[in-house]
């Protein structure tokens, strides 16, 4: 297996502030495949392959910690024949890149529910946890079978199964019981192909982040325009509801 391919030897103009936590609705796969006459799976897999070269440019820019959405709750609904698609790439992907993205430091987490999944992926997505948990260079967080108002049904559960008091119950309480409970909350939330909502994702988390729309399609959005959606985020200016000092 390659290793993760090299981004283009560019020099970019240092910014400012770069987010600790970035998350991204990696969306247009399909619309990329159907403008080339493709099937929508080609586009997934298009998807795939540009997600290395994002990892690669997140990394080279010193963003520590990447969530990705990868499949929701929702798509279970789409034809059969794309999701058992879907299912098979998440698979071949570990297979393929776990090796190389353990060497690269990069620790991979899920977030969202296992069940559901078929056995043997469940089985790979826990080696893939464990393999890498010590790794510290990039945290990338999977969301796949994920959905932000089942993240927050599932923190209520397990808060009521602990027996916390409904008195004790308040936003810190909720924070620990949810699935990225050990770190920040996302400063930027980017979304491709220029669709205006934010499609159930990290919205306890997001509360507060910047997103960043552009209209580009999964597949091409690139380091030069992840560089813009960084200076884009390095230019605004943060208030989380407050007034400017």
């Amino acid at each position: 297996m390659s290793p993760l391919p090299e981004v283009e030897a560019k020099t970019y103009p240092p910014l400012d502030r770069l987010p600790v936590h970035m998350g991204i609705i990696m969306d247009g796969n399909g619309r990329w495949a159907a403008a080339r006459g493709l099937p929508r799976l080609a586009g997934h897999r298009a998807g795939v392959e540009n997600l290395r070269r994002v990892l690669r440019a997140t990394v080279e820019f010193g963003i520590p910690v990447l969530t990705i959405y990868a499949f929701s709750t929702e798509n279970w609904g789409r034809p059969q024949d794309e999701v058992e698609g879907l299912l098979g790439i998440l698979g071949h992907v570990i297979d393929r890149e776990l090796g190389e993205l353990h060497q690269e430091g990069v620790q991979l987490r899920h977030i969202g529910r296992l069940e559901g999944i078929p056995p043997d992926l469940q089985q790979k997505v826990a080696h893939a946890i464990d393999l890498t948990k010590e790794n510290r260079r990039l945290i990338l967080n999977v969301a796949f079978n994920y959905s932000g108002r089942a993240e927050l049904v599932d923190a209520v559960q397990r808060i009521i199964q602990d027996g916390v008091p409904a008195a004790a119950v308040d936003e810190e309480v909720i924070t620990r019981y949810l699935y990225t409970a050990d770190l920040a909350d996302p400063d930027l939330i980017i979304r491709t192909s220029g669709e205006m909502r934010v499609s159930n994702f990290l919205i306890w988390q997001g509360a507060y982040a910047e997103y960043y729309v552009t209209p580009f399609y999964w597949p091409d959005f690139g380091k030069d325009e992840l560089y813009q959606a960084l200076a884009a985020f390095s230019r605004r200016e943060r208030r989380f509801g407050l007034v400017p000092g």
